[in-house]
């Protein structure tokens, strides 16, 4: 089974940077898409930032020109590099991918996997 493993939250001050990263593993799969979402309090789960196997990426409009993602496809893992955050980042980060995994007796399925999430607190 396919888990999702996230990393480098933390607390920063407003300005600062943190970069998050998150890393598949499991038996056989093949990953097209991986994301962060964040859900602020009282609201829907929202997309910051996804990018493609071929490295297409979008961003939400409050991040971009702060956040950049990025990830290396041969350890199936994805960064979000966060500068200039802002204390409205102050926020759980959730890691995603979709794609194909191979179960016996089933074959290739499609994939869809979230990480646990890892806080990010910007506060001085």
């Amino acid at each position: 089974q396919v888990q999702l493993v996230e990393s480098g939250g933390g607390l920063v001050q407003p300005g600062g940077s943190l970069r998050l990263s998150c890393a598949a593993s499991g038996s056989l799969f093949s990953i097209n898409k991986m994301g962060w979402y964040r859900q602020p309090p009282g609201k829907q789960r929202e997309l910051v930032a996804a990018i493609t196997a071929g490295g297409r990426t979008n961003y939400a409009d409050s991040v971009k020109g702060r956040f950049s993602i990025s990830r290396d496809n041969a350890k199936n893992t994805v960064y979000l590099q966060m500068n200039s955050l802002k204390p409205e980042d102050t926020v759980v980060y959730y890691c995603n991918a979709e794609g194909k995994e191979y179960r016996n007796y089933v074959g290739w399925r499609d994939l869809e996997v979230w990480g646990q999430g890892t806080l990010v607190t910007v506060s001085s």
